[in-house]
């Protein structure tokens, strides 16, 4: 079972941040499955687990401060190629590739995407 049916990031920019996400999150084996028009599209697997979306309320979309969107990567190499693909893309760097020490085999990165929201991508497979 599942904990959370979907994630949902704002944007201010929904074309960058399209381009952003089909290549970055390509790298963890999501693909794009919709576009809500002008409003949005969402990512996932074979079903819908990653949004992003302008704000309904018409305001401009804004991080929140100790919010952390991660990924599950299938390998470290995965974690690797999102990490090289987003800072590639224009993210910005918030933690290398490398272990982590506060679980097993943890191995993960971060980056901040176009409009700040803070990512991470982890592999908890042994190396």
């Amino acid at each position: 079972m599942s904990v959370f049916t979907h994630v949902t990031v704002g944007t201010n920019d929904l074309v960058k941040s399209r381009a952003f996400y089909d290549q970055v999150l390509a790298s963890v084996g999501l693909k794009r499955l919709a576009d809500l028009g002008e409003n949005g599209s969402i990512w996932g697997q074979d079903k819908p687990s990653f949004f992003v979306l302008k704000p309904a309320d018409g305001n401009p979309a804004t991080v929140g401060n100790g919010v952390t969107i991660s990924f599950e990567a299938p390998n470290r190499a995965a974690v690797k190629s999102f990490h090289e693909a987003a800072l590639k893309l224009g993210a910005k760097d918030e933690g290398a590739v490398g272990d982590r020490g506060w679980a097993p085999n943890a191995y993960a990165a971060y980056v901040r995407d176009l409009d700040g929201n803070k990512l991470a991508v982890y592999c908890f497979a042994a190396e």
